[in-house]
């Protein structure tokens, strides 16, 4: 067996995180590989027991209240939300369906923060009436936190608890997960990471998502925890048709083709997993899962840098038990630019401005509103992007930095899908 501290060790060196716990489930046995400190500014040691925000991993922690409700006849999938939420102010079309694959078309990034109180998420759906329809219902898929957090006010309605609660008596404790919470005051009980700025390492000064988001973002676990909460989804029957392929995924990063009911569903190199990314404020998670071989592996970070030691890393545990790795980002090739493209780009939270320099494209992102609040990087950020195959002037990479991986970025006429997400032109 490899020394899995000791690459976890080196990897996170090389990729400059501070702190992360490595997580290995195969055959039974457990292996929780802790590293480097959970907060730079105080030097605390990262252990087992540290715990971690997970982020958009907690999507799956939602969507499973989901179908369990559906199997205790309270709701049905393809149900419409203002059947269940009729104060809802959204398209009477959507289905409960629709935000469990991200199609309804809602703009995603709402981060309204609607306070501390147990009624933030019944307040932040009663102002989405405010909030713009990117495409119809069922045609299109961007990622969407804001369908995960009408999710989560459905699981409050039917339970007559708060969202919170629900995932404690559905999920923590039956689980007998005992490091796993949503609330900062529950987290500062446990050993917290702190996140860390990708540019220059240094903590963060706001540590957590708006409450309101919890049902999108708001878990906070170990690496154990985790592990388990994965390996019921590995072994328990009644979950499998969160697996099962609902939509197709164009942008085909680390392997994503697929999207389930929130599982995203990958293939790698012909070998199928399923898993979900996490993305807070410079804590990034990580989770994938190969059922055929009953390996789960998670990954979690106090680091902008995550996915830099993720991708290897992953490659390194999945290769010794399967013999397949991460498969590898797209990459820039030589092909010419034009126009066609520039101009401005927007919707809830984000500004994207297209520019030509010279022989380079550069996007300019701009986060705006309630994400000002607690984005953990400066204002503005510049991206170039590069032509990738196929090299047809729509299709582009950029990345954050030097050295992290490549990610797609593709055009229409109309909007550019970056992120998961489609930003109209305007």
């Amino acid at each position: 067996m490899p020394d899995w501290s000791a690459r976890l060790r080196e990897l996170a060196v090389a990729a400059e995180v501070p702190g992360a716990v490595l997580g290995i489930w195969h055959d039974g046995e457990t292996t929780i590989s802790p590293y480097g400190v959970v907060n730079a500014a105080t030097g605390v040691e990262t252990t087992a027991d540290s715990v971690f925000q997970i982020g958009s991993v907690t999507k799956p922690w939602t969507a499973t209240m989901i179908v369990q409700l559906a199997a205790e006849g309270r709701l049905d999938l393809d149900d419409a939300v203002v059947k269940l939420l009729p104060e809802a102010p959204i398209d009477a079309r959507i289905t409960v369906r629709h935000l469990l694959n991200h199609t309804s078309g809602i703009d995603g990034d709402v981060f309204t923060d609607t306070g501390r109180g147990d009624d933030c998420v019944e307040r932040y759906v009663a102002l989405l009436g405010d909030v713009d329809r990117l495409f119809e219902p069922g045609t299109a898929y961007s990622y969407c936190n804001t369908g995960f957090v009408l999710l989560g006010r459905i699981i409050e309605v039917l339970d007559g608890r708060t969202w919170n609660e629900s995932l404690k008596a559905r999920l923590v404790e039956p689980l007998g997960l005992t490091h796993t919470v949503t609330l900062a005051e529950e987290a500062i009980l446990h050993r917290a990471a702190v996140g860390h700025l990708a540019a220059d390492g240094t903590p963060v000064k706001t540590w957590q998502l708006p409450r309101s988001i919890g049902p999108a973002g708001g878990v906070i676990a170990t690496a154990s925890d985790l592990l388990e909460f994965a390996r019921m989804h590995l072994t328990d029957d009644r979950y499998a048709s969160m697996q099962e392929p609902q939509v197709p995924y164009a942008g085909g990063i680390g392997g994503f083709s697929d999207l389930g009911l929130s599982w995203r569903i990958y293939d790698w190199d012909g070998r199928v997993l399923f898993g979900h990314d996490g993305t807070t404020i410079s804590q990034l998670a990580f989770l994938r899962i190969d059922p055929e071989a009953g390996v789960i592996m998670c990954l979690l970070t106090n680091s902008g840098n995550g996915s830099v030691l993720f991708e290897p890393l992953a490659t390194e545990v999945f290769t010794h038990f399967t013999g397949v790795g991460h498969p590898s980002p797209p990459q820039p090739v030589d092909a010419p630019i034009d126009d066609q493209h520039v101009g401005r780009y927007e919707r809830a939270s984000v500004r994207l401005d297209v520019v030509r320099r010279d022989d380079r494209l550069v996007m300019t992102y701009q986060p705006t509103g309630d994400r000002l609040a607690f984005t953990d990087q400066a204002a503005t950020q510049e991206f170039e992007l590069r032509p990738t195959i196929p090299a047809d002037g729509n299709h582009f990479v950029s990345r954050d930095a030097p050295g992290h991986p490549w990610v797609p970025i593709t055009f229409t006429p109309t909007h550019v899908f970056a992120s998961g997400r489609v930003t109209p032109k305007v």
